[in-house]
């Protein structure tokens, strides 16, 4: 009897809620911290609330004012002036001065990232501001001024060759342990500039495994928990000890494609391919998502998403027909075949992201049913790009971001203006590139914007499945969840610990 109650009382105890740490809230996700450098990492501190950017965006992606408190472009478009918040310190005491900020930004600019491809052409240090001046206009400067490679640290935070060794940010927390590539841990900054965060502690891990994701969250091993698949987050929402949160984010799941590879080329073929695929099936059954992708850009961009735009549709069997009159018919094993070569692709995609296997594996069911053969490669995300630059990618299963710039202009620069890493491969269109220019510059109107989207929406370069939502576990005894869509903080300094 006296053993019966015992399992029982450990029981009770295992699936009550947990109490949290007094001092200390714990964050868990899949991303891995590669170093102190900004240009690599800098997501991880920007979101923690240990760096700051002189810009911010509010959840419907308007800039807010950062370490930047207002900023003006001249008559020409030419030259832009950033106004310095007054009163700010860096996490070693040191101030913030035009002169730290204009060091930040000039080495931001010389490593890879949006701000290199932006025609600065100079950054100064004025009075109590900053000096940019370009090549020619460029309005979306400011969003890319939000984006986390452009933080601001301390000159103290840079080795003699601009290579990030230390963090040294202006944010609410400061950091007093990094040990890359998995953990950091902060505290609350005394001399912060804005409001005192509520928790004075916090941590950060970098956990591979979703299931061991998941558990830390069941079981409160963890406070605020990311990156979830669908069967743990339906768990989850049934736990005592954890709310799950969600929100439409500016993220597409879609497939890059390969448009110079031999079966790929003509549009109709992309078109077959995007036939075949049951984004509505894939988004409730597999995803748990209320709606399929019609088209590349999400409701949460805005100006960028056209209502009037016809969306992609699911119909197999005219996805046969395509196949049929570019010269594919079935073989024995119902793989089609066009002068002796069977249409049979790989299908490269990664785990960080759990939800990717999982539709990888439902696209090759839907295109073995037109014939296709499909062969999944799940291994390291950098090896769609590498494979984008070399040319041996058939197709790419990713998560695109929109929001990582505030202004989707420059995601769609990067990927179709020219062609990047992430986004369409093999090939190029020429009006793309002048009206993706324009509406940086400041040219282009909702014109240019659904012109843009109509292309893509009848070329395929890309092939859209899914939009993404944010989905998270935070423990029941934290307070003040607010998911940023932009996904450039977790609003750590607002959360309050009630047990």
């Amino acid at each position: 009897m006296k053993h019966s109650l015992a399992v029982l009382a450990a029981a009770l105890i295992s699936f009550a809620p947990p109490v949290l740490a007094d001092d200390t809230l714990d964050v868990v996700a899949q991303f891995e911290i590669q170093s102190p450098e900004p240009s690599t990492s800098g997501y991880i501190f920007t979101r923690m609330g240990v760096a700051e950017t002189l810009t911010n965006a509010d959840p419907e992606g308007a800039l807010t004012p950062g370490l930047a408190t207002e900023w003006v472009t001249s008559e020409d478009g030419q030259t832009w002036t950033f106004t310095l918040r007054d009163g700010v310190l860096f996490h070693d005491g040191a101030a913030m001065t035009a002169d730290a900020v204009a060091n930040a930004l000039t080495i931001a600019r010389a490593k890879p990232g949006p701000l290199a491809k932006t025609p600065v052409t100079a950054i100064e240090a004025g009075d109590g501001a900053v000096v940019i001046t370009l090549s020619e206009p460029f309005a979306a400067l400011p969003a890319y001024l939000a984006h986390y490679s452009a933080q601001i640290l301390a000159p103290a935070a840079y080795g003699a060759d601009g290579a990030g060794i230390e963090i040294i940010g202006t944010g609410p927390y400061k950091v007093t342990d990094l040990a890359p590539p998995l953990s950091l841990k902060a505290e609350a900054f005394a001399d912060y500039w804005g409001s005192a965060p509520h928790v004075p502690n916090v941590s950060y891990a970098a956990v591979s495994r979703v299931e061991t994701r998941a558990l830390m969250a069941e079981s409160g091993d963890a406070d605020f928990v990311f990156g979830l698949d669908p069967a743990s987050v339906a768990r989850l929402a049934m736990s005592d000890t954890a709310t799950v949160h969600s929100v439409a984010i500016p993220r597409t799941l879609l497939m890059k494609v390969n448009a110079s590879h031999p079966a790929l080329s003509e549009p109709e073929a992309r078109k077959a391919l995007s036939l075949a695929i049951d984004r509505e099936g894939i988004a409730k059954a597999a995803l748990r998502y209320p709606e399929g992708a019609t088209q590349l850009f999400p409701p949460s961009v805005g100006d960028w998403h056209d209502d009037s735009l016809a969306p992609l549709a699911y119909d197999p069997e005219e996805s046969k027909e395509l196949l049929l009159g570019l010269g594919w018919t079935a073989g024995s094993d119902g793989i089609l075949t066009r002068d002796g070569e069977r249409f049979a692709l790989t299908l490269t995609t990664y785990p960080d992201r759990p939800e990717l296997p999982l539709v990888a594996a439902v696209l090759e069911q839907q295109f073995r049913a037109i014939g296709v053969e499909l062969t999944i490669n799940t291994t390291n995300s950098s090896e769609i790009s590498s494979g984008h630059q070399d040319g041996s990618l058939d197709l790419g299963l990713i998560a695109r971001n929109f929001g990582l710039i505030p202004n989707p202009v420059g995601t769609v620069l990067s990927d179709y203006a020219p062609t990047g890493d992430w986004g369409a491969m093999g090939w190029q269109n020429v009006e793309i590139v002048d009206l993706a220019r324009a509406v940086g510059r400041g040219d282009g109107g909702d014109d240019a914007r659904k012109r843009i989207a109509e292309i893509l929406q009848t070329e395929l370069p890309i092939i859209p499945i899914a939009w993404y939502r944010q989905t998270l576990a935070v423990a029941k005894g934290v307070e003040g969840t607010m998911i940023d869509p932009w996904e450039r903080t977790f609003g750590l300094q607002d959360l309050k610990l009630t047990q």
